[in-house]
């Protein structure tokens, strides 16, 4: 079957809506000149903090080509998470919204693992890699670049019609498709609210983050003791933080995700303070099973819930 460039990139992106991805875009692969002089400035500051893996591979981050070799086109993905219910106890710990389900890293790449499968078997024969924030790649600048949205004062990708609660996905492939052309348009007006309401200050100006000074970074990244300073500025955050993103008024956009891997243990919803405080490692692998917060291991929640006792 001899498709045009066009034809095969409409194939791919009305394929992406069948396997229940929710935004589509493909893009050149190129080197991200634009990014580059923010990104090396952001590292030259120390804003990654002990994660120390994005100083790492710094010329892969900024040209996929050099991450899988002979890469031409990027198919650009997003999937919404926004639940339908959130957590009952307003006095409980709260945990970010893309945890309470399970681990987004397989269930998106499961789906783009089906598209790459269409694509070889009914578009032609590719060559390729799926990713989902498990690579050094620059994920943000290229949903931006394939028209997925634009990049919020807060640094995070923002759709028009669906807000910024979404998980970003890649194929590189080396298959020659038709590329977006949008204008990049930002969204964000005079609006800061992200930036008044980072209780960490992290948000040190528009658009840029201190990932450093991030409570998603205290409470997921970081080994060692939170620092004292950080001390009264949870507000309540064990596991990430959505502060930045539940202010946003793009996010009055958000509608609840359809995703069953997506739905949350009921424990998990129902769990009073007094429960968080009592929790012991045999409930703690129960209730987050196949969750991303196993990341942290009990112990690490552990030490994030006694330091919210401790502010």
């Amino acid at each position: 079957m001899n498709l045009t460039l066009t034809a095969k990139s409409n194939l791919i992106k009305s394929k992406a809506k069948e396997f229940g991805l929710d935004l589509c875009g493909i893009v050149k692969a190129d080197f991200l000149e634009d990014e580059k002089e923010n990104f090396l400035s952001w590292l030259d500051k120390g804003y990654h903090g002990e994660m120390g893996y994005m100083a790492n591979n710094v010329e892969k981050r900024l040209d996929p080509r050099l991450l899988v070799e002979n890469t031409k086109s990027i198919v650009v993905v997003g999937l919404n998470y926004f639940p339908k219910e959130q957590q009952k106890d307003p006095e409980a710990p709260v945990i970010a919204k893309y945890a309470y389900g399970k681990d987004y890293h397989f269930v998106l790449k499961d789906r783009l693992n089906q598209l790459f499968e269409y694509i070889n078997t009914e578009i032609g024969e590719v060559s390729g890699r799926a990713f989902v924030d498990s690579a050094p790649v620059l994920e943000h600048a290229w949903a931006k670049k394939a028209g997925l949205g634009w990049i919020g004062k807060n640094s995070l990708l923002i759709n028009r019609k669906m807000g910024s609660f979404l998980f970003l996905g890649e194929l590189l492939l080396d298959m020659e498709l038709e590329y977006e052309n949008p204008t990049y348009a930002d969204f964000c007006g005079g609006c800061n609210r992200c930036v008044r309401s980072c209780p960490t200050g992290a948000i040190t100006e528009p658009y840029v983050v201190n990932g450093s000074k991030c409570i998603s970074y205290y409470t997921i990244e970081l080994k060692g003791d939170i620092p004292e300073e950080a001390k009264g500025k949870f507000e309540n955050r064990v596991f990430g933080c959505d502060i930045c993103q539940d202010v946003c008024p793009w996010n009055r956009m958000s509608k609840p995700h359809s995703v069953t891997d997506f739905e949350p243990n009921p424990d998990l919803l129902s769990m009073s303070k007094e429960d968080w405080q009592d929790m012991n490692a045999h409930k703690f692998g129960e209730i987050f099973r196949n969750s991303a917060v196993k990341r942290t291991k009990f112990k690490g929640i552990k030490r994030n819930l006694d330091f919210l006792k401790g502010e």
